[in-house]
């Protein structure tokens, strides 16, 4: 049986190192927790605010294209609800797009911080190795200047006594 691109990529999202920091799985299970909010949510307003005088949010379609502007705090102003359960269960959503919003900047922004650490660590272990290398070479340096002057002092030592 052939396996949909979908399940070979999440098979390989899922299967990296990356998938292991907590920070990872964090956002995805925000992420889908936001989704169940949002259909929730979709699906709770709709007899709220059906019957209510002035109501926008009059359809789950409607209410799924609400629910997302809410979430994304885009909030164009064409549905609102207007009735307090409604306005209940708009909070929560806000709350939970917000949330998930955070949670992916936050992963992002740790990904990008840990990888300049990263390359912070290697390009001071590469100094270090090379600082190393300098003092290495230096001291050869100056032990040979050292036996040569030894040498020249011996041989000064044995023309004086003559």
């Amino acid at each position: 049986m052939q396996q949909s691109f979908f399940t070979l990529f999440l098979a390989r999202l899922l299967g990296g190192r990356w998938w292991r920091t907590f920070h990872m799985r964090a956002v995805l299970w925000v992420s889908l927790a936001t989704a169940v909010v949002l259909l929730a949510g979709s699906a709770l307003i709709v007899p709220v605010e059906e019957g209510a005088p002035g109501a926008t949010i009059t359809s789950f379609p409607r209410a799924i294209w609400w629910s997302v502007e809410t979430a994304t705090t885009v909030g164009y102003g064409d549905m609102y609800p207007v009735t307090g359960w409604g306005r209940v269960i708009a909070a929560v959503v806000m709350l939970a797009g917000i949330t998930t919003f955070g949670m992916v900047t936050a992963a992002i922004a740790t990904w990008f911080v840990g990888k300049a650490e990263q390359d912070a660590h290697e390009v001071g272990a590469a100094v270090r190795h090379y600082t190393r290398e300098g003092e290495e070479a230096f001291h050869a340096e100056v032990r040979a200047l050292h036996e040569r002057f030894d040498r020249v002092e011996h041989l000064l030592e044995g023309s004086d006594g003559r």
